[in-house]
């Protein structure tokens, strides 16, 4: 863990503020455009984890940043907009995130970059870091918002805009429009943009970032344009708050019998018995296992482990790709064992 004080807590439309920190620890990672930093916050025994995107870049000189919107029954971002203050210390842990931007001085490429309301902010990471890094690349945002007025960086990346006039275009995408054709983002309006903007580089590059029916507009309809899967990027926000009510689950699971596990961690087995209605980070955790986790949701990639012996089904998988997990890797946190003897490595 690392200690980082709050050092600004700048106020955003649409119940959303930035908060910029000041490492203590003088040695916190160097973390890469698009990764997420995990805040840990202790409650007598109980630890909660929450993570947050990086608005900042580690390619301009500029505070670590993240960026947070409050969420009605939410117990951290209600935490972080309301109680929390300048000079605050927070626990965090080093960098994680699959969601990158790999810089590279001697690219010229588009890079596409999608968004919908705070799904902007790993976003306006790697905007930045394309702009100052890649002279010969181009920025394409396509950015949607309910109104101009909630706009979250509305200033700031017309700054940027006036400061790269021939490097970024930005497609401002406002519900509350009166072109009802360009209100929301849809496949024929994905079809123009990409049609106009893109160079037709092999390295052009497309990430993604909003609600699910969002981004699968987006990949569905690109895929259709020829685009290859793996120059898709998606990163999904999920409040662990927000979760579906017990009444529209399945009645009963699949299976509920007990597997008894062996967790392979820093050197060590830990004999562990999973039953069915908890994961193997749970059950790690309740032992007093320290192990790596954030979103508990199977929608980062902190947990990552590999099996290396016997099986596992998962609950929800948003990162793994299917070779991933016919080769054994599976996210803890939403990992379920499906036999004896089942033997999990913690990466």
């Amino acid at each position: 863990m690392y200690n980082f004080k709050i050092s600004e807590i700048i106020p955003h439309p649409n119940s959303n503020i930035s908060i910029r920190f000041e490492d203590l620890s003088n040695d916190f990672p160097k973390y890469k455009a698009g990764q997420f930093l995990t805040l840990s916050f202790t409650f007598g025994e109980r630890e909660v984890r929450r993570s947050y995107s990086f608005s900042s870049s580690p390619d301009v000189n500029e505070p670590y940043e993240i960026t947070v919107k409050r969420v009605d029954n939410g117990e951290i971002s209600r935490l972080l907009h309301h109680q929390m203050q300048v000079g605050d210390i927070i626990e965090v842990m080093e960098p994680q995130g699959l969601f990158v931007y790999e810089p590279n001085e001697d690219k010229q490429r588009t890079i596409f970059l999608f968004g919908a309301g705070v799904g902007i902010t790993p976003l306006y990471s790697i905007l930045k870091t394309v702009l100052v890094t890649e002279a010969n690349s181009k920025i394409v945002l396509v950015y949607s918002n309910s109104s101009k007025e909630k706009t979250i960086f509305y200033d700031e990346l017309l700054e940027w805009q006036a400061n790269y006039p021939d490097r970024l275009h930005i497609e401002w995408i406002w519900s509350n429009t009166k072109n009802l054709l360009k209100a929301r983002l849809n496949r024929d309006y994905i079809l123009e943009l990409v049609k106009k903007y893109n160079s037709g580089g092999a390295e052009d590059l497309f990430y993604t970032c909003g609600p699910l029916f969002y981004m699968d507009l987006c990949r569905f309809t690109l895929l259709g344009m020829g685009i290859p899967d793996d120059h898709i990027k998606r990163e999904t926000f999920h409040f662990p708050e927000e979760e579906e009510d017990e009444d529209e689950k399945d009645e009963e699971p699949v299976d509920m019998t007990s597997y008894d596990i062996v967790i392979r961690f820093k050197g060590e087995d830990h004999l562990l018995t999973v039953p069915y209605d908890r994961s193997v980070l749970d059950v790690g955790l309740a032992h007093k296992l320290k192990l790596p986790y954030s979103c508990k949701s199977g929608m980062c990639s902190t947990c990552i482990s590999q099996v290396t012996q016997g099986s596992v089904r998962m609950d929800y998988n948003e990162v793994l790709t299917d070779r991933e997990v016919e080769n054994g890797r599976c996210l803890i946190c939403t990992a379920h064992p499906m036999e004896n003897n089942t033997i999990i490595e913690i990466l």
